[in-house]
Parts: structure tokens; C-alpha cells; sequence
């Protein structure tokens, strides 16, 4: 399997999805498609390139990866295999939570030009762009009434 095609087309597939969440309108028909279609496509390539390389139909390269250490985690992730396993994980996971972030600013009327930079940060480093939001989030919502 050539590692490289598989990590820039899912890289590629997730710049477009972000691309649209952040510039396009966001008609119920396309956050459907960017959650089930891209979020889900990209989930369903991860399922099915963890369960080869668990199973051991997929060849890693390399022997005594783990998830119980942090010398287990770099050698799983010192494979092409595991590094793109891992950067699919974080793809999904990444938009799947700008999806989240931009329905929730759009449902509390957040102005896109606030939310554009909290979804680039999330789409460059997840977990920061979550935490901007997440303390803009705070008084939007207690000034709407809307917690959930």
C-alpha cells in the first residue's frame, strides 16, 4: 500500500471539508454531508486500517508498538502505517468538532468572522481551538439562554 497516497488524499479530502464548513453557507444538506460523508468516510478508513494493522493483515515494519507506554506510542508512530492511522484519527476527530463548534455559534449567533479563526485553530491544533470556543462560548450562551 502506498502510505503517502493514503495520507494526502485523506489530508486532501479534510482541507476541502474544512474549507466548505468555514466559507460555504451551512444549509442542513451540507453539514450532513461534511458529518456523514466526510467525518464518516474518514472514520470508516480509519476502522478498516486499525483492524489490518491489529490483525496483523497490514505489515507495520516495526515490533513492540503499544498504547500503555510512551516508548509503545513512538514506535507505533515511527511506521507510515501508524503515523497515518494516527493523523486520520486526528482528522476526523478535528472536524468532527469544528462541525460541533460551528452549528453551536451559528445556533447562539456568533458572527462567522469570530468563529472563522476559533475553526482554524481547530483544524490546526483541535484541542486549542476548542478551548477558545469553549470560553467564547460561555457568555454567548448565558446571553441567549442556550446551554446546550
Amino acid at each position: 500500500m502506498d502510505w503517502d497516497i493514503v495520507f494526502s488524499g485523506a489530508n486532501l479530502f479534510a482541507i476541502v471539508a474544512w474549507a466548505a464548513l468555514i466559507l460555504l453557507p451551512r444549509w442542513p444538506a451540507m453539514l450532513s454531508a461534511l458529518l456523514y460523508g466526510v467525518v464518516g468516510l474518514l472514520s470508516l478508513l480509519y476502522a478498516g486500517l486499525f483492524v489490518g494493522l491489529v490483525s496483523g493483515m497490514i505489515e507495520t515494519g516495526v515490533e513492540g508498538g503499544n498504547f500503555t507506554s510512551i516508548d509503545g506510542v513512538r514506535t507505533l508512530f515511527a511506521s507510515d502505517p501508524g503515523l497515518t492511522l494516527g493523523w486520520i484519527h486526528y482528522l476526523a476527530f478535528d472536524l468532527f468538532v469544528g462541525i460541533w463548534i460551528a452549528r453551536d455559534a451559528d445556533a447562539k449567533n456568533i458572527s462567522r468572522f469570530v468563529q472563522a479563526p476559533i475553526l482554524l485553530a481547530t483544524f490546526m491544533a483541535g484541542p486549542l481551538g476548542l478551548l477558545f470556543w469553549l470560553i467564547i462560548r460561555e457568555p454567548a450562551a448565558r446571553r441567549t439562554g442556550r446551554f446546550h
